[in-house]
C-alpha cells in the first residue's frame, strides 16, 4: 500500500508508512525476533512480514494450529472448552515466548530482544449470522534484558466476507507489532496507530489491555476510554476491580438492570435508587438474582468539560464507583433505546431501566428523536418493544409534592404515547425510596466540595467523602476548607 497522509487544512500533519514499510522496518531492525502463532483466519500477519524481504531476520517460527487436537497438545486444553478467548491468546503467548527462551541460547543472541505475536480468530461463518470475532496480542521485550510486556486485544469484525475480514486482521497485526516496538512510549498514539489503512466500518477494537515494565504507569481504564473517545467502539467496561472486561463476556444471556448518571460523585441518591429498584427487579418472574448484573453507565457526553473528555474528571467517577463494588460502563449511547439495543445484541432475558423522573420526561421529548426518520416511535418501538421495565425514582416538585409516574407532565402531544407504556406495565414506581435522599444533588455535592463548603460528606454514601478527601478529588482543596460557625 502507498503511504497516507494525514492533512489539517493544507498542512500535512502525519505522514502514515504503508502496511509493507512497516513490516520492512521490522525485519531490518537487525535485534527484533521471534514467532508467530496464528489460528483461525490464515496466516494473514505474518504474511506481509515473508512478502516484504528480509524476513529471515524476524521470523524464528509461523504456525496456525487449526485442528483443535494440535491445538490442545500445543497449549493445554481450556476450563470452557473454547478457542476464541482471552485466556487461549495469554496462554499461546506465553507458550511460544517460553519456546524461544529455551531453544534460543542468550550467550548466542545478547542483543535479541524476543517477541511472540498471536491471534485467535473466529471470521465470519457461512450463514453471515455471526459476523467474526477475535483476540490478537503480542508478548515482547524493548531491550534483551527486560522482562516482557503485552498488548492484547478483542476484536470484531464488521464485514461481512471471510476474505475481506483475514486481509483486515492482517493489517491490524502489522500494525500492533509496529506500534509496539516503535510507539510503545504513548500508548494514546500506539491505539489510534492501529487503525492506519483501516476503516472504522471495517473493525471494532472493544477491549484493549497493557501489562509489563514499560506500561507500568499505564491505567488500562484510560485505555477503554481513549477506545470509546476515538470511535473505535460504543461501549466499554470494567470491573469492581479494575480490570477492563470483555463486554461479551459478561453481558451474555444475563438480567441487566442499568443505572445512568454523571455520578459526580455518586450520592446517596444513586445508591437508594440503585438498592430498592434492584430488590424490585429481582422480584420480576422472569429474573434471577444468580443471573443479574448491575451496570452503572456514564455516556461521553457526560465526560466532556468545555468540549473536551476530562480523563481526571472520569478517573475520580470511576474510582468511587468501583469503591462501592459496581461494575462500569462508558459508552457513547446519548439517547436510552441506544443502550438497550446494545444490551439486547447480548442477551434477550429481562432488562431494566433505573432513572429519575426528570429522565423519562426527556426519553419523551421529541427533539431527542429528529433524526430518526421514524421520530420518536421509532425510538420507542425499539426501546420497549424489548422485555424492559423501568424503575422510576422520584422527585420533589416546584411546590414541594413528590412528582413520579403518576403525576409527572410530558409534552401534550406525547400524553397518549405516554400512558400507552404507563398503563401497559412498562413503567413502575420507586414507592421505598429514602425522602431525605430527595433533596440530595449531585451538581450542589461538586459546588460544596469545590468551595470548600462544610456538610456534603452526609449526601454521599459511606466511605465516599473519605476517598475524595484522600485522593483530593473533584477539586477538593484540604487548605480551602471553610469553617462551620453553627
Amino acid at each position: 500500500m502507498d503511504i497516507e497522509i494525514k492533512l489539517k487544512g493544507d498542512k500535512v500533519i502525519e505522514t502514515i508508512p504503508s502496511v509493507k514499510d512497516k513490516a520492512l522496518r521490522i525485519n531490518l531492525n537487525e535485534n527484533i525476533y521471534g514467532t508467530f502463532a496464528e489460528i483461525g483466519a490464515g496466516q494473514e500477519t505474518v504474511r506481509h512480514f515473508f512478502r516484504s524481504g528480509g524476513s529471515s531476520g524476524t521470523i524464528a517460527k509461523a504456525m496456525s494450529a487449526y485442528d483443535k487436537d494440535f491445538s490442545d497438545a500445543i497449549y493445554g486444553v481450556e476450563d470452557d472448552g473454547r478457542y476464541v478467548t482471552e485466556s487461549r491468546l495469554k496462554k499461546m503467548l506465553t507458550h511460544e515466548v517460553n519456546l524461544i527462551e529455551r531453544r534460543l541460547s542468550r550467550e548466542k543472541h545478547p542483543n535479541k530482544i524476543f517477541f511472540s505475536y498471536a491471534n485467535t480468530v473466529a471470521t465470519i461463518d457461512f450463514a453471515k449470522q455471526f459476523k467474526g470475532h477475535g483476540w490478537v496480542g503480542i508478548k515482547y521485550q524493548i531491550e534483551p534484558d527486560e522482562d516482557y510486556n503485552e498488548i492484547t486485544l478483542h476484536i470484531r469484525f464488521k464485514e461481512t466476507d471471510a476474505r475481506l475480514q483475514q486481509e483486515t486482521l492482517g493489517i491490524l497485526g502489522v500494525n500492533l507489532i509496529y506500534g509496539a516496538f516503535y510507539k510503545y512510549n504513548d500508548p494514546k498514539k500506539l491505539l489510534r496507530y492501529l487503525y492506519d489503512h483501516l476503516d472504522k466500518d471495517q473493525l471494532e477494537i472493544d477491549t484493549i489491555n497493557f501489562s509489563g515494565p514499560r506500561f507500568a504507569d499505564v491505567d488500562n481504564r484510560l485505555m477503554s476510554l481513549q477506545l470509546v473517545k476515538n470511535g473505535m467502539t460504543d461501549a466499554v467496561m470494567f470491573d469492581p476491580d479494575g480490570r477492563n472486561i470483555l463486554p461479551a463476556a459478561v453481558l451474555y444471556k444475563k438480567n441487566i438492570l442499568a443505572l445512568r448518571g454523571s455520578f459526580r460523585p455518586v450520592t446517596k441518591v444513586n445508591m437508594d435508587m440503585y438498592e430498592k429498584s434492584l430488590a424490585m427487579f429481582l422480584e420480576e418472574s422472569k429474573v434471577s438474582k444468580e443471573n443479574t448484573l448491575v451496570i452503572f453507565e456514564i455516556t461521553l457526553s457526560n465526560l466532556r468539560s468545555e468540549g473536551e473528555i476530562d480523563e481526571r474528571d472520569f478517573m475520580d467517577r470511576a474510582e468511587l464507583l468501583c469503591s462501592l463494588g459496581q461494575t462500569v460502563m462508558i459508552s457513547n449511547f446519548q439517547e436510552y433505546y441506544k443502550v438497550v439495543e446494545y444490551f439486547s445484541s447480548y442477551t434477550k432475558a429481562r432488562m431494566g431501566l433505573a432513572m429519575g423522573v426528570n429522565n423519562l420526561i426527556d426519553i419523551f421529548d421529541e427533539k431527542y428523536y429528529r433524526h430518526l426518520s421514524g421520530g420518536i416511535l421509532e425510538a420507542f418501538g425499539k426501546l420497549f418493544y424489548r422485555d424492559l421495565k423501568v424503575f422510576l425514582y422520584p422527585m420533589i416538585g416546584e411546590e414541594g409534592e413528590i412528582v413520579n409516574s403518576e403525576n409527572l407532565k410530558v409534552h401534550p402531544r406525547m400524553k397518549e404515547l405516554y400512558k400507552f407504556f404507563k398503563f401497559n406495565g412498562k413503567v413502575i414506581d420507586i414507592v421505598d425510596f429514602d425522602p431525605h435522599t430527595l433533596e440530595v444533588f449531585s451538581r450542589e455535592v461538586l459546588k460544596m466540595i469545590g468551595k470548600g463548603q462544610p456538610g456534603w460528606e452526609g449526601m454521599l454514601p459511606t466511605g465516599i467523602a473519605e476517598i475524595i478527601k484522600q485522593h483530593q478529588l473533584f477539586g477538593y482543596d484540604p487548605n480551602s476548607v471553610l469553617q462551620d460557625t453553627n
